[in-house]
Parts: C-alpha cells; sequence; structure tokens
C-alpha cells in the first residue's frame, strides 16, 4: 500500500520538478526541490486527504485527535 503513494509522489517530483529545471548546482537543486515541496505539502489539496492539503490534514488531525481525547 506504501509503495503505491510514493510511486505516485516520486512521479510527481520528477514530472513536475526534475524534468521541469536545470540545475546549476547542488544549492541550486536544493531550493528548487525545497519550493516544490511547499507547494506541494501546503497550497496543493490532493484527493487521498479528501481535498485537503496535506497541511491542512495535519493540522485537522490533530484537533480531531485533541476533541475525542477530551471526550474520554
Amino acid at each position: 500500500m506504501q509503495n503505491g503513494f510514493v510511486e505516485s509522489f516520486n512521479g510527481r517530483l520528477r514530472d513536475e520538478c526534475l524534468n521541469e529545471h536545470l540545475f546549476r548546482s547542488y544549492r541550486h537543486a536544493r531550493q528548487i526541490i525545497e519550493d516544490w515541496r511547499i507547494d506541494y505539502n501546503l497550497n496543493r489539496p490532493h484527493t487521498s486527504l479528501g481535498g485537503l492539503t496535506p497541511n491542512e490534514f495535519a493540522t485537522r488531525s490533530a484537533t480531531d485527535h485533541n476533541m475525542n481525547r477530551a471526550n474520554l
């Protein structure tokens, strides 16, 4: 099950970032990839997360988790 997610992520990273840029240096590659990662996690809704961004999902999950704990 996890392999499907990793393969999907790797494909997106390759298609949307690595194939689109010619890196001048290791530092330049790190910056471009970090910018892509931030966009991927903070701005893009994911269907596997019910249309939420990973950041929204993580925040919601923590909030839901705390509310469930309070009800015990």
